[in-house]
């Protein structure tokens, strides 16, 4: 069976009998077929969301031919929704097969063709286009596993930290506060002793879940390491930062985590730090500075915001 997206044919074509003839074998081999007079109809058919990504069609049309339709689609650049082309044409000189070649078809059927050469050229066409689509969903795997942690779904350390860089720069240009909240789960190794590394990796995923539903859409999350966790505020003085980083500690503790062995009340000790946008600030410095308020917080009993002036 085809798969939805595979479904989906233009056929661009001039001629009412080749469009009735070659839309009845589309449909007979399970194809949804839209059709286009010329190749100016079947380009703006190409423009719309969800269009088709098998495009038959015809050399020698009005308007716009088979071979312009092709180097437009090619010259629009490149896209995840790449559009197979098969031109069809009762040219057969080589040199046509190279012109059409060259323009960006990527296959040549000759009119009058037969039914099954056009049905195996189809099925061609439908395996290059979930070819592709693999090696874009291998892609994005690959660019997920470089960008987020695979256990929280967080942003990873390396992510985090390039965040918060591009942050401070926009602070710098913009004269606006960046603050940052460096937070810690406290006793997390007696945590793993107690109930072991699953129930661990349980606090873990639901900390970092709590953490990312209780910040604005644009603040920026991260796994820092370990069980550290690190917060990037835009546009937020230190009183803002400080009730933000105490509403971020509030909804971690007042909820006991659910965990394979059993419910435990969790508690964050966190370190905050801000930039005043009034120059550009070291990326390392302030996470330094967040990092010094967060062993304070230790220090000082944990479950607890601390900040500490240490220019």
């Amino acid at each position: 069976m085809l798969q939805s997206a595979d479904k989906r044919v233009l056929l661009v074509d001039d001629s009412p009998i080749y469009r009735r003839l070659i839309s009845a074998h589309l449909r007979e081999w399970g194809f949804d077929v839209t059709l286009a007079n010329n190749g100016a109809e079947g380009w703006n058919a190409l423009q719309r969301p969800g269009s088709p990504r098998l495009v038959l069609t015809d050399w020698v049309m009005p308007y716009m031919d088979g071979v312009e339709l092709c180097r437009k689609l090619r010259d629009r650049g490149t896209t995840d929704a790449y559009v197979y082309t098969i031109l069809l044409t009762s040219k057969d000189e080589k040199s046509d097969l190279l012109k059409a070649m060259e323009a960006g078809a990527d296959d040549y059927l000759v009119k009058p063709f037969d039914e099954q050469e056009l049905h195996a050229r189809m099925l061609v066409g439908k395996r290059i286009l979930a070819l592709q689509r693999d090696l874009i969903s291998a892609r994005e795997e690959m660019r997920r596993a470089a960008t987020y942690d695979g256990l929280t779904e967080l942003l990873n350390r390396r992510e985090i930290i390039e965040a918060l860089r591009r942050e401070l720069s926009r602070s710098c240009r913009d004269k606006k506060c960046v603050s940052v909240i460096m937070a810690d789960i406290d006793h997390f190794k007696s945590i793993n002793d107690d109930l072991g590394h699953l129930a661990g990796d349980d606090v873990l995923k639901e900390v970092a879940r709590r953490l990312r539903a209780s910040v604005r859409p644009y603040d920026l999350v991260g796994r820092y390491g370990g069980e550290e966790f690190l917060v990037v505020l835009p546009n937020c003085d230190l009183i803002a930062t400080f009730n933000r980083a105490d509403q971020l500690r509030s909804n971690v503790s007042t909820k006991p985590v659910s965990t394979n062995a059993g419910p435990r009340k969790v508690t964050l000790s966190m370190g905050v730090a801000v930039a005043n946008g009034e120059s550009l600030t070291d990326t390392q410095a302030l996470i330094h500075c967040a990092d010094v308020g967060l062993y304070e917080a230790k220090r000082n009993g944990r479950d607890r915001v601390e900040q500490v002036d240490v220019s």
